[in-house]
């Protein structure tokens, strides 16, 4: 008996002993994976840098083995999405009563019926062949509207930024309709001869203002919201994408066949129709980082806007002297980069080459400008301004739009086979 006994208090020792193991293993086996998960998620949080995502990742994690955090995951998902969507429309509701749609009309032909006669035939003009047929010679006209666009008030007394393009044409009338509906006799104030920017004014007071934002710290991927007067029919439309790139270089064209150079612009897929022209691109704290300027023809979803940091000193100069002041170089060039640069067997892969153009009168140096009186002549290179070096991503124009008339800048040139330093006093651009 007391053999059997001492044997079976033996096997339940080795039992508790084997039960206790195995619970120690699992207890090990869940703080491993507990640690696991807080530490993965923790080094993949310090890599993002997004403050939700550590608890998000720990909860998609631990659902697997604790499903009930799951649905608190999925509580914060929403959460998130309704916080997005509550900003988009704060910024919408605040930024639209300053945002107003240009309708622009001007004195057209009136088209008039030649052959009045329910035959298909006038025979009073086959009375006199040599005579006028009618309605000529005392041809009438009528106000048509021609096209639209979009701007935002820059000053509460009536100050509003556009593009050029919009406003473009010096015999029309210009009208601008308020977001509650109301109509404006628009004047023209300026009319940017280098970017596509104008600013235009409307009598009265306390308008509405959008706080211009720094679209110089913006970041591939951020949200932003178009506003504009989209087709010219729908106004206020709202478009909301993200910053799909910054500095994009883009030759735009016009309907009427005109183009222009765009550099240093945004590229954003939020939808930029004909008639956004204008408008502003906001944050989504409703501040003005761009205006609205062109979009891809056979693509979808890629629109451009000029960085409103371009546009500051315009509004700044029109509001102090009520004109717009362009410092002026004066030479014609190319960007060089290395296949110019292998091509004609350069020096540089930077900088500007300066170069006459296909005709006789395209000079290379415009005589009697600031370049000419430097001594800066045709075959140059000019490779830095005030200290900046010129590339494709900072270009000749926007570095010296920079400064201001008057300013003295210097410049680094390479001169036949040398490089010196020279410095160039901007004149006004005519």
């Amino acid at each position: 008996m007391n053999t059997i006994d001492i044997g079976n208090k033996k096997e339940a020792e080795s039992a508790g002993k084997a039960k206790l193991s195995k619970s120690l293993i699992a207890g090990i086996l869940m703080l491993s994976i507990f640690v696991s998960v807080i530490f993965g998620t923790l080094f993949g949080f310090m890599a993002g840098g997004a403050s939700n995502l550590l608890f998000l990742s720990v909860a998609e994690k631990l659902g697997k083995v604790f499903p009930g955090l799951s649905e608190k995951k999925m509580q914060i998902e929403k959460q998130s999405l309704i916080e997005e969507d509550s900003a988009v429309i704060r910024a919408v509701e605040n930024s639209s009563p300053a945002v107003i749609s240009i309708i622009v009309t001007k004195d057209m032909p009136k088209l008039r019926n030649l052959f009045e006669n329910p035959f298909g035939f006038d025979f009073r003009f086959f009375s006199n062949p040599f005579g006028n047929a009618p309605g000529q010679g005392d041809q009438q006209t009528e106000k048509q509207k021609i096209g639209g666009g979009s701007g935002f008030f820059a000053s509460s007394g009536g100050m509003i930024v556009t593009n050029r393009h919009v406003v473009e044409d010096t015999q029309a009338d210009y009208t601008v309709v308020t977001n509650d509906g109301k109509e404006y006799t628009a004047q023209v104030l300026a009319r940017d001869p280098v970017r596509d920017i104008a600013v235009i004014k409307i009598e009265g007071n306390n308008f509405p203002v959008l706080k211009l934002g720094d679209s110089d710290a913006l970041r591939v991927g951020q949200t932003v919201i178009a506003i504009g007067n989209s087709l010219g029919e729908f106004s206020n439309t709202v478009s909301k994408g993200i910053i799909s790139g910054l500095k994009r270089n883009v030759t735009a064209g016009s309907s009427f066949g005109q183009t222009e150079q765009l550099s240093n612009i945004i590229q954003t897929d939020a939808a930029i129709n004909p008639g956004n022209s204008g408008g502003p691109l906001l944050d989504i704290g409703g501040n003005v980082i761009g205006v609205n300027v062109a979009m891809a023809q056979g693509a979808e979803n890629i629109g451009f806007a000029l960085p409103i940091n371009q546009v500051k000193k315009v509004i700044e100069q029109v509001e102090s002297k009520g004109e717009i002041s362009i410092p002026f170089l004066g030479v014609r060039y190319v960007i060089i980069d290395n296949a110019i640069k292998e091509q004609n067997n350069l020096p540089f892969d930077y900088g500007v080459l300066v170069i006459r153009g296909e005709r006789m009168t395209d000079l290379a140096v415009v005589p009697d400008s600031p370049a000419d009186k430097a001594g800066i002549i045709e075959n140059d290179i000019i490779l830095e301004i005030g200290g900046n070096k010129i590339t494709q991503d900072s270009q000749l124009g926007d570095l010296i739009a920079k400064y201001n008339v008057g300013d003295t800048v210097t410049l680094k040139v390479w001169h036949k086979g040398e490089t010196k330093e020279v410095k160039v006093t901007l004149d006004e651009r005519k």
